[in-house]
């Protein structure tokens, strides 16, 4: 969440940062001072009814010690009639703590001044491109190819669990497999991040924490009656490993990364991409989450894509990198590269991996803070990107790869996971 005590100090500012990526969000910043003031007045006039209470107690214990009950009586009553009043303004105060924290909990980030301003995805900037576009002539769409390949197979998917869901089946989940393998060893032997195998299922608090909640609950799978959520990412319970903890600075940085299963309902996106897999409701990703200090975060950020980049390097897929506009921006980022990869069949660049500097807005919902050389306590920057996706992995290599009789060549750096050197039609 943002720094309430920012929005006091310099509310133009914030509103002006904030309108970077949506006008209508400034009017949210008045609403929040507004009930900010009413909750501190309400705070204030109960510590004080509080305080004067204590005194009056005291006093009438001393009254009844000398005798004077009558005096001591008068005052009892006063003191009842405080207490009367303190539960009425509690009543008033856990009304507006609650409007408080929701209002600022529907609040997103500010941008770094950096980002460029623009409304929408058309307004990104490019930032380089990598490697060459392949000659493919009247290129075949994964979907295709998947049957071609009988490596994907949707129909019986549609029967399990209903649309936008897959099966991959056998060169198809070993491919998926090897990936898998290929991106985790080269972030945890060649960039130092710990392997981690987290819970796919966690709480509410913990959703809350990273910002999916509440905000984007439409967008997730909730287990009926339990305070339990399906992950849509792992980037979830990876950032908050250390919720609610206080680090000490020469712990930081950290890096985890983790292959998961995802989750999400993708409410918002009926109508597109209905065909293939680069819109399912469970996909699996390599995610790449690193906490470190404020003063590094941005330094962090651009090593963080270098990673993610490595990855489509080494298996040689075309790629551009993008920066995103504010109004494109996620809703806890502060700022975010794009790593879109080549989709012939589509004639376009497709979102593989996105990378995001949160800076301290998850670590206030998380509370996740550290120690500094000075002891002063003070709150981590997270980041997170994709390391990557698996499945938009896949249709990049079947795409880019493809042949003209439907074979699929494999590319050299996942051929010793794989066993394999061509992805061959069924006979």
């Amino acid at each position: 969440m943002i720094d309430i005590k920012l929005v006091r100090k310099e509310p133009e500012k914030v509103k002006e940062l904030l309108s970077r990526r949506d006008p209508a969000l400034a009017s949210k910043i008045d609403e929040l001072l507004v009930i900010d003031e009413e909750r501190r007045k309400l705070i204030k006039e109960v510590e004080e009814l509080k305080s004067k209470r204590n005194a009056l107690s005291k006093e009438i214990g001393k009254l009844f010690r000398q005798g004077n009950q009558d005096s001591a009586l008068k005052l009892k009553e006063e003191v009842e009639s405080i207490s009367d009043r303190i539960v009425s303004l509690e009543k008033e105060l856990a009304e507006a703590e609650k409007n408080f924290e929701e209002l600022l909990l529907s609040i997103p980030n500010l941008p770094h001044p950096s980002v460029p301003v623009g409304e929408d995805e058309t307004h990104n900037v490019v930032v380089r491109y990598w490697g060459e576009k392949k000659e493919v002539k009247n290129p075949i769409p994964h979907w295709d190819l998947g049957k071609h390949l009988d490596i994907l197979d949707f129909e019986r998917a549609v029967k399990l669990a209903g649309s936008r869901f897959v099966i991959y089946k056998n060169w198809g989940a070993k491919l998926e497999r090897a990936l898998i393998n290929f991106m985790l060893d080269l972030h945890t032997e060649e960039h130092n991040y710990e392997e981690i195998i987290p819970p796919f299922l966690v709480n509410t608090k913990t959703m809350t924490g990273t910002g999916q909640l509440p905000k984007f609950a439409e967008d997730l799978y909730k287990i009926e009656n339990e305070d339990l959520w399906l992950i849509p990412t792992a980037e979830v319970p990876l950032t908050n490993i250390h919720a609610g903890e206080i680090l000490e600075e020469k712990e930081l940085p950290k890096y985890y990364t983790a292959y998961t299963p995802c989750f999400r309902r993708e409410a918002g996106s009926h109508g597109r991409d209905v065909r293939g897999i680069m819109r399912l409701h469970q996909f699996n990703k390599v995610e790449l989450v690193k906490i470190v200090t404020p003063e590094t975060s941005y330094e962090e950020l651009e090593k963080l894509v270098r990673e993610a980049e490595k990855v489509l390097q080494l298996l040689g897929l075309h790629y551009r990198v993008v920066e995103l506009c504010t109004g494109d921006l996620g809703f806890s980022s502060a700022k975010t590269y794009d790593l879109e990869v080549w989709i012939p069949s589509q004639g376009r660049y497709r979102e593989v991996s996105s990378c995001s500097n949160c800076e301290d807005f998850q670590a206030r919902r998380a509370k996740i803070r550290f120690r500094d050389k000075n002891r002063k306590v003070r709150y981590v920057h997270t980041l997170n990107g994709s390391g990557l996706a698996i499945g938009r992995t896949v249709i990049a290599i079947l795409e880019q790869y493809q042949r003209e009789d439907g074979s699929v060549v494999v590319p050299e750096a996942i051929r010793d996971y794989l066993k394999k050197d061509v992805l061959e039609p069924a006979e």
